[in-house]
C-alpha cells in the first residue's frame, strides 16, 4: 500500500536547478542552490554548506532504513534550511538514491575499484557528487570543490583525496558519455536499459512483463513502453492534492495556489510552495493524494450496487492506513449519509486514520453519520453486522513498484522474494473483503504496483476458487474532470495506470461483484 502522506518536494528539481548546461563555461553561470560563494577558500577547504551537509545526513539515516519523504523534511526542519535551498537538498537526495545504480557503475569506473570495496560513507559522498555532475546543473569546479569539502569533513582528510581524484575523474566526461561506457558491455537490452536507467535488472523484466500483460504495450513498441515507464520513474512527481467532498473545495484549492487537475474531478496540482501552509490541508479537509488513488475511490463509489446491497448502503476500508484513500472514501460516504468503517491492523497506522479522518469525523456528527476506525487484522473481521457492506476497498499490501517516483530507496529494497511473500496476504485479503461484501454488493481490489503476480493472478486466482464474485468492467468508472471516460485502460475488464501514459502512480483496480 503506498504511502499518501506526502510533502513538498518529492524529488522536485528546484528553480534554475535544471539539466546542465555547458560545462565547459562554469564562469558564466550563476552558482547552485546551496553553494555559498561568500565562503573564502580557506573556509571552504575545512566545512562544506549546511545544504550539503543534511542532504549526507538524509543519505546515511536512508542507508540505515529510513524514508526519504520522511526523513529529509524532518532534517530541513531542524537546519532551518527553506526556500531553493531546501529544493538543492532535496534533489541531491532524491536523485543520488535513485539513481545511485548507474552512479555506482560510474565511481567504480572512476575509482578503479568495485564499490563494495569503497566505505559506505564514502560512498554515498561521491554518490552526491556525481549527481552535482552528471544530473544537476552545478559547475563543475564548485561540485567537485563542495564534495571534497564535504568529504573532509564527514569522512576525514584521507578519503578527501580519494573523493578529490574521484570527482575530478568523473568530471572529465559528459553524462551520456558516461552512460554509454557503462553500459557497452552490456549485451541484454533489458539489462542494458535497466543499467542505464538506474533500475535493478529484475524490477526491468517485471514491468517490460506488466506492460505486455495488461495489454499496454504490442510486441511491436514493447521495448519503447519500457523505456518511458522506466525514464518516468526517475521524474520527480507532481504534488497532487485532493479536495475531500463535503469538506473542501477546489475553489479553496485554487485561491491557496493549486492549479484544478484535467484528470481526476477532485483534483488540483501544487506548482510550487508548501502544501502543509493551506489551511485545508492543515485541518484535513483536504490532502496530498495521487490523482490514481483519487481515481479508483471514485470509481468505487460511482459504481452501481444492486439487490440488498442498493438498499442498505455500508461501506468499508479494509487496509485504512495510513489513510489516503479512507479520507475520500469516508468523505464520499458522509456526503450521502453512508455509514463508513476504516479497518487497519497496525496500532500506528490505525492512529494515522483516526488523525486523518478528523474532519470527517467532525462531518458525520454534524450529518448524524457513522464513522469508525477499527484496529484489527482485515483476514479476520468476525461476525459482520447487517449482512455485510455494500462497498469494499482492498488496498492490498504490495512492492510499490507503481510508486518507484515518489520513493527513490525503494527499488534498492524490493526483491522478488517480497513478492512472493506478499502473494499469500493480497489473495486472503481479497478472499476476506468478499466475506464482509452484503450480496449485490462491489469489493474493489487495488495495488500500488502493476506486477502480474500481485494484480491479475491475484483475482484470476480468487475468482477460480470462488463462484459468488463475478468481475465488472471497472474502465467505465474512471472519467476525468471533464467526465470523458479515460484512455489506454488496458484491454478490461481490470484497469492499469501509468505514470508514462496518465501521470498517475501505476495504480492496478479490479472491480468485482458478490452474486
Amino acid at each position: 500500500m503506498s504511502d499518501e502522506r506526502r510533502g513538498r518536494g518529492a524529488g522536485e528539481r528546484p528553480p534554475g536547478d535544471g539539466r546542465r548546461g555547458e560545462r565547459q563555461r562554469p564562469q558564466a553561470r550563476e552558482r547552485s542552490a546551496g553553494h555559498r560563494s561568500e565562503q573564502r577558500p580557506s573556509e571552504r577547504a575545512r566545512r562544506t554548506d549546511p545544504t550539503r551537509l543534511a542532504a549526507y545526513t538524509a543519505m546515511r539515516e536512508i542507508a540505515e532504513g529510513a524514508y526519504a519523504n520522511l526523513a529529509l523534511p524532518k532534517l530541513l526542519r531542524d537546519k532551518r534550511i527553506s526556500g531553493r535551498d531546501a529544493g538543492f537538498a532535496t534533489e541531491l537526495v532524491y536523485g543520488a538514491t535513485r539513481l545511485s545504480g548507474l552512479y555506482d557503475a560510474v565511481i567504480a569506473s572512476a575509482a578503479g575499484r568495485p564499490v563494495d570495496k569503497i566505505d559506505a560513507n564514502v560512498l554515498d559522498t561521491l554518490r552526491l557528487g556525481a549527481h552535482q555532475l552528471l544530473g544537476m546543473r552545478v559547475p563543475s569546479h564548485a561540485a567537485v570543490d563542495e564534495t571534497v569539502a564535504l568529504a573532509r569533513q564527514v569522512n576525514g582528510a584521507g578519503a578527501a583525496g580519494f573523493v578529490n581524484a574521484v570527482m575530478r575523474r568523473i568530471s572529465e566526461r559528459e553524462p551520456e558519455e558516461w552512460t554509454d561506457l557503462v553500459t557497452e558491455g552490456v549485451s541484454d537490452p533489458v539489462e542494458r536499459l535497466a543499467l542505464r536507467t538506474s533500475h535493478p535488472v529484475w524490477i526491468a523484466k517485471a514491468l517490460r512483463a506488466a506492460l505486455i500483460g495488461h495489454g499496454a504495450a504490442g510486441p511491436t513498441d514493447v521495448e519503447e513502453s519500457l523505456t518511458a515507464l522506466l525514464e518516468s520513474d526517475n521524474a520527480p512527481a507532481k504534488v497532487s492534492l485532493v479536495a475531500r467532498p463535503g469538506l473542501s473545495s477546489l475553489d479553496e484549492l485554487e485561491d491557496a495556489g493549486a492549479e484544478r487537475s484535467g484528470l481526476s474531478p477532485v483534483g488540483a496540482t501544487l506548482p510550487d510552495g508548501d502544501p502543509g501552509a493551506i489551511a485545508a490541508i492543515r485541518d484535513g479537509r483536504a490532502a496530498v493524494q495521487d490523482e490514481g488513488s483519487q481515481l479508483l475511490v471514485l470509481a468505487l463509489a460511482a459504481a452501481e450496487t444492486q439487490g440488498a446491497a442498493a438498499e442498505h448502503e455500508r461501506w468499508l476500508d479494509l487496509c485504512a492506513g495510513p489513510g489516503g484513500k479512507a479520507g475520500l472514501l469516508a468523505a464520499l460516504a458522509i456526503e450521502r449519509r453512508i455509514p463508513f468503517v476504516a479497518n487497519e491492523i497496525s496500532e500506528h497506522r490505525a492512529d494515522l486514520v483516526w488523525q486523518t479522518l478528523a474532519a470527517a469525523r467532525a462531518e458525520a456528527v454534524e450529518r448524524d453519520t457513522s464513522l469508525k476506525v477499527r484496529h484489527g487484522d482485515g483476514r479476520d473481521l468476525g461476525e459482520v453486522e447487517h449482512g455485510g457492506f455494500s462497498r469494499v476497498l482492498v488496498d492490498a499490501p504490495c512492492t510499490g513498484l507503481g510508486a518507484l517516483r515518489r520513493r527513490p530507496e525503494a527499488r534498492w529494497r524490493r526483491g522478488p522474494d517480497d513478492v512472493a511473500a506478499l502473494a499469500g496476504l493480497q489473495r486472503e485479503l481479497l478472499s476476506s473483503g468478499i466475506e464482509a461484501t452484503a450480496a449485490g454488493g462491489l469489493v474493489g481490489y487495488a495495488t500500488c504496483s502493476p506486477h502480474l503476480n500481485e494484480t491479475r493472478f491475484v483475482v484470476s486466482d480468487i475468482l477460480k476458487r470462488r463462484d459468488d464474485v463475478e468481475l465488472v468492467d471497472a474502465r467505465p468508472h474512471f472519467v476525468d474532470a471533464s467526465g470523458r471516460e479515460l484512455p489506454a485502460l488496458g484491454e478490461g475488464p481490470y484497469v492499469q495506470l501509468w505514470p508514462h501514459v496518465h501521470g498517475t502512480d501505476a495504480m492496478f483496480f479490479a472491480l468485482l461483484r458478490k452474486r
